[in-house]
């Protein structure tokens, strides 16, 4: 017999059913929520305040903290109060627009992260361009086209995954509403119609990941050729922060949805989500940070 009652909420999974390890995943949700929040708010300020770097670069790393920030609060909140309640409970509307919004902003992230490779390549292999080629309503159109492609393509995957029919469970094996574990819910071969679009889009995140590496080969290939030290040493102080941000946040989340799926919940499966979903908005701050004098010279002043 099939069972096709519909559903209205879903059961996440818990870290644990011991009171106090709930108690230690919220003191610890809480303390990198707190990092992402305040590394990137600290960076949307130091560049807003900070007349030297408006510049195209910082204008793309606002953008890009400003999805960070989205980023961590979609997941982290429901999950640190789940702890706190003792529950495991969201509702329908509210796992739609988990997932929407946890998919508008990482595609939106790597979009960006293509632009701002693009960025740095004019900026190091066409120096004498870089105003032409990087003007501001340039940045804008480029900023703008990179969430307008998120949202579109949220919509679509959100739209082509809820109208599913879930019968199987209504217990999704992740700490926030994630669509390779909601597929595994439907009992409907249209689900392999988003498995279709989740592949594609995969290639499509491919093709992202080689354009910013060929971009990074040029990028190098021109630092090499400058010929004081000092310049190289700056050339390379702009382009490594942006590469490890990138080489982070690719790694973490094509392991994750690269990997087999398995039908019952794995410590493995949460650990990867935690590290694709959460590490890289708690990171980028700090990684952009470290080693861009002219960031650090700004957050004195802040």
């Amino acid at each position: 017999m099939s069972n096709q009652t519909t559903v209205t909420e879903f059961l996440l999974l818990g870290f644990s059913d011991i009171w106090e390890l709930q108690i230690l995943h919220f003191v610890v949700f809480l303390v990198i929520y707190l990092t992402g929040l305040m590394g990137n708010f600290l960076i949307i300020s130091a560049v807003a305040l900070d007349h030297h770097l408006h510049t195209p670069m910082y204008f793309f790393l606002v953008n890009l903290s400003i999805l960070d920030l989205g980023s961590i609060s979609v997941t982290i909140p429901k999950s640190m109060a789940n702890s706190l309640m003792n529950t495991r409970l969201i509702s329908y509307p509210g796992c739609v627009a988990q997932v929407f919004l946890f998919v508008v902003f990482t595609s939106t992230d790597l979009a960006l992260l293509t632009i701002m490779a693009y960025d740095r390549h004019v900026a190091i292999c066409q120096p004498l361009h870089y105003e032409t080629v990087m003007n501001r309503r340039a940045c804008v159109q480029m900023a703008a086209s990179a969430w307008i492609a998120g949202i579109v393509y949220s919509a679509l995957h959100t739209g082509n995954t809820f109208r599913l029919p879930f019968c199987q469970s209504n217990v999704i094996n992740q700490f926030f509403c994630e669509i390779p574990q909601l597929l595994k819910l439907t009992c409907s071969d249209l689900y392999l119609s988003e498995l279709g679009l989740l592949a594609f889009s995969m290639f499509l995140c491919l093709n992202c990941f080689v354009f910013i590496i060929v971009s990074y080969v040029q990028i190098f290939k021109a630092v090499l050729r400058i010929p004081s030290e000092q310049g190289r040493r700056k050339a390379f102080s702009t382009c490594l922060p942006h590469l490890t941000v990138v080489s982070l946040f690719v790694s973490t989340g094509m392991f994750e949805y690269l990997k087999p799926t398995s039908s019952s919940a794995s410590g493995l499966d949460l650990m990867l989500a935690v590290l694709y979903s959460l590490v890289p908005p708690m990171m980028n701050p700090i990684i952009y940070s470290m080693r861009n004098k002219e960031i650090k010279a700004a957050l004195k002043k802040l």
